[in-house]
């Protein structure tokens, strides 16, 4: 297993960060700190809270700290999120900046969620077929992106895997990248599928996280030219992936043979195409 632990440490204030390093280094998965609040260590044993309360200088001092990091800082910040160096991720909440309709960004933060990126090798099974493109199903925080990785990693042994990490987190620098691997890092995942299908030829295309109607069409353009995907979507099981209409394209297009939902206890089972369309 790698993490970058020492980036996460770097953009925590040092009252907080000692703490943290002592209780959560090999189990954190999660930090939350809300301003007036003890902050909340969510490991794999359960929760640990710290003394301390959190102050807004708390907050300020890692958003500013993570956006140093991040050279699309502005953009994701409008999405709600910052990617930290190692592949962490910031959720914040806060008040929303408005151009109109349009949010801007967030200021003021309440409320911060760092998840921890963790690589995991091994954790796919490689007796799972390859005969077709692969969706991973899973409720926020199963492991969806833990378990793409090291797929994506694996699949890459045999075959041309260009991956659309749009934040970030599924390859950050050290983590580890497969043989026949190229890592397109910033794009929106529409754009960044489009561009990869037409500048790197690969077999396979690997994208975290399918949210949007233009995701999914940019995921049909792909199937189109022969191209088998491997991704993630938000989805606690079969029944409310299938009731979501952002998904209704992929599905009545038949655009995934194999279906990984993901469990509680982060195991999996793997269902046929043909059982759920």
């Amino acid at each position: 297993m790698k993490c970058a632990w020492n980036e996460l440490l770097d953009i925590l204030p040092k009252r907080i960060a000692g703490e943290v390093d002592r209780l959560g280094r090999d189990t954190m998965q999660e930090l939350r700190l809300r301003v007036n609040d003890s902050p909340e260590l969510v490991c794999g044993s359960g929760i640990r809270r710290l003394q301390e309360k959190v102050t807004v200088n708390d907050l300020s001092f890692c958003v500013n700290a993570a956006s140093r990091y991040s050279p699309w800082a502005a953009a994701s910040v409008s999405q709600g999120y910052l990617t930290v160096a190692g592949g962490h991720r910031i959720g914040l909440c806060g008040e929303v900046v408005r151009k109109g309709n349009e949010i801007t960004g967030i200021r003021n933060a309440t409320s911060l969620c760092i998840r921890v990126a963790r690589d995991y090798l091994g954790i796919w099974d490689t007796n799972t077929s390859l005969s077709g493109s692969i969706m991973i199903l899973g409720a926020p925080g199963s492991g969806k992106t833990t378990l793409l990785r090291d797929a994506a990693r694996q699949i890459s042994e045999k075959h041309t895997v260009a991956v659309v990490d749009e934040r970030g987190e599924l390859f950050p620098t050290g983590f580890v990248r497969g043989l026949r691997m190229d890592v397109l890092t910033g794009a929106p995942k529409a754009s960044g599928v489009e561009m990869v299908l037409r500048t790197m030829g690969p077999e396979w295309i690997a994208v975290d996280e399918i949210t949007a109607e233009e995701d999914c069409c940019a995921l049909l353009q792909a199937q189109g030219c022969g191209v088998k995907l491997l991704a993630t979507a938000h989805a606690g099981s079969l029944e409310e992936f299938r009731s979501r209409p952002v998904y209704k394209k992929i599905l009545d297009n038949h655009v995934f043979e194999e279906l990984i939902i993901l469990k509680s206890d982060k195991s999996y089972r793997v269902e046929r195409m043909h059982k759920w369309n």
